[in-house]
């Protein structure tokens, strides 16, 4: 089965992008999102992915071409040609080995939990920081340059 390879959306007011690079040939095998080419626009440089894994087929648009918005770049022939899963790792592992990655699972855990705590500074107790905006940079306090708003 063949897939499509289209141009997305560029954006509200792009309506054509030029053909920058194309990093698979003709042949050569593509994974799931795997990037296939480039598009540049006056605004914007934009990659596209495969939208399926497989073998790509034809290139309809060649480098340098100037394609509008949903316009057919290439195709991806679906199947036996398929890019093949990676193989998994045949030899069995030893009980220390298996124990060092244990290990470094846990650390690897703890160090994640770690990074999620919000870290406070001393003194604060269980009063929340307030983010600073422009607004508390001004030289003037905005509740009397704008009645009705709050310090």
């Amino acid at each position: 089965m063949s897939v499509e390879v289209r141009v997305p959306t560029l954006g509200e007011s792009v309506t054509e992008a030029t053909i920058a690079t194309w990093f698979k040939q003709p042949g050569d095998a593509v994974a799931v999102d795997e990037m296939l080419c480039e598009l540049e626009t006056d605004k914007v440089t934009v990659e596209v992915p495969a939208p399926s894994s497989g073998t790509l087929g034809d290139i309809i648009a060649a480098e340098g071409d100037t394609v509008g918005v949903d316009a057919l770049l290439a195709t991806i022939n679906e199947g036996a040609g398929a890019a093949p899963a990676p193989k998994a790792d045949a030899k069995p592992r030893s009980s220390a080995t298996k124990a060092s990655l244990r290990s470094a699972e846990t650390e690897r855990a703890a160090g994640a939990n770690r990074a999620a705590k919000p870290s406070r500074k001393p003194g604060l107790g269980a009063r929340a920081e307030k983010p600073a905006t422009r607004a508390d940079k001004l030289p003037f306090q905005r509740s009397k340059a704008l009645p009705g708003l709050p310090d």
